[in-house]
């Protein structure tokens, strides 16, 4: 098996073991991997290489991003226009009214992603040139909104602790596995949480482990100059000329 369909094949099992978790979560749970399927495997198709150095992970998905376009930090505008990926995506069983997936239809941008493409779409306009060497996944695939009307966005590291130990048990598992076919110099975290779980998988102790500022707009530190900070930090661990 090649290096993409080993990855493609393991990203299904990775869909499948979370949708047979159960949840106590009063809430509705999206996981993009099931109606957005035909977007995330086009991504991990035409811009996961063998050959990428840098592995970025962020957490999970957001409303406005991942939740809509199945592509990790997927702000519609830059999934359109910087990565040229436009397919059709489905609904989740259970939507909630106040945050309908709208697919590339949608017209809120995502604010990380706007901050993350941005950046890297500034530094490498051809973003082949950006996967020759990089790649970015999500820990986990499971996007979480709450019952209210603003339907605000729940983080898994707030699930009960049984209930979050299974998911992140499938989740080491899956980044593992990923880490394996890629075989990465460097592991970083897309804000602190992200790092920490790279941290708890990495078994070569010569790889580089670190993170960047986290660009989410709620975020204060991420709100004056992200990107210099964000390529100051990459130069200063050797990984940006």
């Amino acid at each position: 098996m090649d290096f993409t369909q080993a990855l493609i094949e393991r990203t299904r099992r990775l869909r499948d073991e979370v949708d047979r978790l159960s949840f106590s979560y009063d809430g509705y749970i999206y996981n993009p991997l099931d109606y957005a399927w035909t977007m995330h495997e086009a991504y991990l198709k035409r811009y996961v290489r063998q050959s990428a150095s840098v592995l970025f992970l962020g957490m999970n998905p957001g409303p406005f991003g991942m939740m809509q376009t199945g592509v990790p930090f997927g702000e519609v505008n830059a999934v359109r226009s910087y990565l040229k990926l436009s397919l059709p995506v489905q609904k989740p069983k259970n939507e909630h009214p106040g945050r309908p997936v709208e697919g590339m239809n949608i017209k809120r941008s995502e604010g990380s992603g706007k901050r993350l493409w941005g950046l890297i779409s500034k530094r490498w306009p051809d973003p082949d040139d950006f996967f020759k060497d990089h790649c970015i996944f999500n820990y986990c695939p499971l996007g979480f909104l709450d019952c209210g009307k603003t339907a605000k966005n729940f983080t898994p590291d707030h699930l009960p602790k049984d209930e979050r130990k299974a998911l992140e048990d499938v989740c080491d598992s899956y980044l593992r596995d990923i880490i394996d076919l890629i075989d990465p110099k460097a592991l970083i975290g897309i804000g602190k949480y992200a790092q920490a779980k790279l941290e708890a998988v990495n078994d070569d102790k010569t790889r580089i482990v670190s993170s960047i500022i986290h660009p989410s707009p709620g975020n204060p530190q991420a709100n004056v100059d992200w990107n210099g900070k964000t390529e100051e930090k990459m130069k200063e661990l050797g990984l940006w000329n």
